[in-house]
């Protein structure tokens, strides 16, 4: 079994990103092995000045999470046609490492709409060097009325769609 670090880009403890991760754990609860990070909102804010040298605990903790995962899934909404600012502020956290140098990543961008959002993770994550393709990553938009309360996808396009992005985010740890 594979070892996956799942980042929850959502602040909401209800989110639609917290169901299709829950639902992710699920399907694959034979072949990845999952630990799931949502507590973004607790991480202290970015400071370049110490993002080499006395780095916060929690933020070597965080990154030490990437380092031995063997892939990583990174879920999240868009926020204000961007991606949400506790995602942005932990990546950056990243940048002066090589933690997602080369690493397999699965990008799930899951908001009303999320277009923009989704473009913009997926160029951080290239300028990070991590390794996606396009099938491992996944916008999906509308996902409140494509996901009930008990987080099971009600859209049968969307669940194929996620069915098949999670066959190839296996693959591509292979």
């Amino acid at each position: 079994m594979k070892n996956i670090f799942v980042i929850n880009g959502s602040a909401s403890s209800y989110s639609s990103n917290q169901k299709l991760i829950t639902l992710i754990v699920d399907l694959t609860q034979d072949t990845l092995n999952i630990k799931v990070f949502n507590d973004l909102k607790t991480l202290p804010h970015f400071d370049p000045e110490l993002s080499i040298d006395n780095t916060p605990e929690e933020i070597l903790k965080f990154r030490k999470e990437i380092e031995i995962a063997e892939g990583v899934l990174i879920c999240t909404p868009e926020y204000v046609f961007s991606i949400p600012s506790g995602l942005k502020n932990v990546i950056e956290w990243c940048v002066s490492t090589t933690v997602f140098s080369g690493k397999p990543l699965g990008i799930i961008t899951a908001s009303a709409h999320g277009e923009k959002g989704h473009v913009e993770l997926q160029l951080i994550m290239e300028t990070l060097m991590a390794n996606f393709t396009t099938e491992t990553t996944l916008l999906i938009s509308g996902i409140k009325g494509k996901i009930n309360e008990k987080g099971h996808l009600t859209d049968s396009k969307t669940n194929i769609a996620l069915l098949n992005f999670v066959d190839a985010f296996e693959k591509l740890m292979s």
